[in-house]
């Protein structure tokens, strides 16, 4: 079963008492349920690989299903993945310009072979109160105290350089290959973070806010919020970007949804695979 996969019904028990078996589709159904706000019409949030009414043996949340994401899930007996991100290539899981291509025919296969489902779950993961993925990393950063009780995104620090509040951040996220502008020296009291993509609009709005001193995201275009950060400090403001990369900046809020979901779905194990930082950097040892 291909992209857009919904789910209508659930299966809440057996015929004359008799144990149901967890269905892929039950799973969801749970999730419906619980998020604590309406279900949307219009969403990515949708079974888009595998069928709802697939048993589940194990539950793996990630933040992008990669296909070494579905092999380790696979490898550790959950059959069910639940992804932050596409696993398709495209944020709305359109595939029919991707057939016959040999990434994607393989790593379908791979799904279908092992009988495994793949749930992507983002706006609504978002959407909740609060946001799951802002949760998740406060928690990672070690930042609650930090936040702002009414914004998981906003913060504020007793007085840290940039570059020691950026190697702070390295550290507790593992990052291979951050990017930073500013001064490196620059007093951080205030920081805004976004994490995952942002564009030009809200990206630029929300960086020059007056109270914010670094505006932290995962990844910008290059030629739009970048140039504009780097004309904001050559013309004297005494601002900064940090850049995450777009997994490890949610990475931490899918380790929360597994923490989330176990509650609710206590039928079989839920585990959380982090999917891999894509970039290295030459400068690492060679192993």
């Amino acid at each position: 079963m291909l992209a857009g996969v919904g789910i209508t019904a659930v299966q809440t028990a057996a015929p004359q008492g008799r144990p149901t078996t967890l269905t892929a589709g039950d799973v969801v159904g749970r999730i419906h349920k619980m998020v604590g706000i309406p279900w949307r019409k219009q969403t990515v949030d949708n079974i888009v690989a595998g069928s709802p009414d697939t048993p589940v043996s194990g539950i793996a949340t990630t933040m992008m299903a990669t296909l070494n994401v579905l092999q380790r899930a696979a490898a550790a007996g959950a059959n069910l993945v639940i992804t932050h991100e596409t696993p398709f290539y495209l944020h709305q899981d359109q595939t029919a310009d991707l057939a016959g291509d040999p990434t994607y025919e393989f790593k379908l296969n791979f799904i279908r072979e092992h009988r495994m489902v793949v749930f992507h779950f983002h706006d609504h993961w978002h959407a909740r109160h609060p946001d799951g993925i802002a949760v998740g990393m406060m928690q990672e950063l070690g930042w609650t105290q930090n936040a702002d009780p009414q914004n998981p995104r906003r913060f504020t620090f007793p007085e840290i350089s940039l570059r020691d509040l950026a190697r702070q951040m390295q550290s507790r996220l593992q990052i291979r290959t951050m990017r930073v502008i500013g001064d490196p020296k620059l007093p951080i009291r205030r920081a805004l973070a976004s994490w995952g993509f942002v564009s030009r609009m809200p990206g630029i709005p929300q960086f020059r806010e007056p109270d914010v001193d670094v505006f932290i995201a995962g990844e910008t275009r290059e030629w739009e919020l970048v140039e504009y950060v780097q004309d904001s400090i050559t013309k004297g403001d005494r601002k900064a970007l940090i850049l995450l990369g777009h997994v490890v900046s949610e990475q931490a809020g899918m380790k929360y949804c597994a923490e989330w979901l176990r509650p609710f779905i206590p039928e079989v194990p839920v585990q959380f695979i982090a999917a891999p930082e894509p970039f290295w950097s030459p400068s690492e040892p060679i192993v």
